[in-house]
């Protein structure tokens, strides 16, 4: 029987990095301010990338680590919400970066819950005849933001990270998942809003690519429902909370974090951080944060790994690995 394993994992931050104190010279804001609410110091800043720049970098780094060309890849998957453009897609773009002649390639869209909705897919093509393929989130969220409003300037970074994954014999992979989404509480996080502009409409929207959130009903929203929605994905693994070696949670806010540790009776620790560094950086946080982990050798092959994604959508994604 195969299953589905991990086989490399990979980062790109941008070099430029701005702080809380930066951020106080062009708002009204200070560390305090956003480290008390948020767990935030700084984020990385792209200055001349794009978000399939990023992706690209992290496409070859998989590559180089797995030791594979990128003629055996069978398909590449960017989860963004900041793509380069509507078409190409950026995922198309790193195909033809990369010269993945033989992969098809297509981009996905679920905001911050990207990255558990990636391997999903990843997951179901590997079960058909597809052998490997890239996972990558990747975003460029500072194209998004409103640098004058400090409600959402505040929190979102930019950066992509992403996996090789391919099917195997060994007794790992996805144990357990669970999907959800709740559209009818989508207006809570809004970005990228385009606006008709043809002969025949009626009222125009103005064009707002900007952020709106309410941020008092997205925090709600996380606490109540990701753990309901992890739960159900523990069940379907048939694990309990104690054996997950560590969840790796999107990293919005480290209130949300430490609340739904409290939640399953789990030590703090088992739920690790990062966006004190990065900020919010969407379908490319939990990429980011497991590599970290894989890079410092906390995160290895034997363990019980849940990833939990949750965001604009509102969507819901928990996935409980043995790698």
């Amino acid at each position: 029987m195969e299953h589905l394993k991990i086989v490399a994992s990979a980062q790109q931050l941008p070099e430029h990095q701005v702080t809380n104190q930066e951020l106080s010279h062009i708002m009204d804001t200070n560390d305090d301010w956003i480290f008390s609410r948020t767990g935030i110091h700084q984020r990385h800043i792209v200055t001349t990338e794009n978000t399939s720049d990023l992706a690209t970098s992290v496409a070859k780094q998989l590559l180089d680590k797995s030791g594979m060309t990128a003629d055996s890849l069978d398909f590449i998957i960017v989860s963004t919400m900041s793509p380069d453009s509507l078409s190409p897609s950026t995922a198309a773009i790193v195909q033809g970066a990369i010269g993945a002649t033989s992969a098809f390639a297509f981009d996905l869209s679920a905001a911050c819950s990207g990255f558990v909705y990636g391997l999903s897919v990843a997951t179901s093509l590997l079960s058909t005849r597809y052998r490997r393929g890239l996972v990558i989130g990747s975003e460029v969220l500072s194209k998004l933001v409103d640098w004058q409003d400090r409600t959402t300037a505040v929190l979102f970074g930019d950066g992509a990270a992403g996996v090789l994954v391919e099917t195997t014999t060994e007794n790992i992979g996805l144990l357990g998942e669970q999907l959800r989404t709740y559209g009818n509480k989508g207006d809570n996080l809004l970005a990228g809003q385009f606006a008709n502009k043809n002969p025949f409409a009626g009222e125009i929207s103005p064009v707002d690519p900007y952020f709106h959130q309410n941020g008092r009903e997205v925090y709600n929203f996380a606490t109540r429902e990701v753990p309901e929605v992890l739960q159900a994905a523990l069940e379907e693994a048939e694990v309990s909370a104690d054996d997950v070696d560590y969840y790796l949670l999107h990293q919005a806010n480290a209130r949300i974090v430490t609340s739904i540790a409290k939640r399953f009776g789990q030590p703090t620790d088992k739920f690790p951080t990062n966006m004190a560094q990065n900020g919010n950086t969407s379908a490319a946080s939990i990429g980011l944060l497991l590599n970290e982990l894989v890079v410092s050798g906390k995160v290895h092959a034997g363990q019980t790994i849940a990833f939990v994604g949750f965001g604009g959508g509102l969507t819901v994604g928990a996935q409980i690995w043995k790698i």
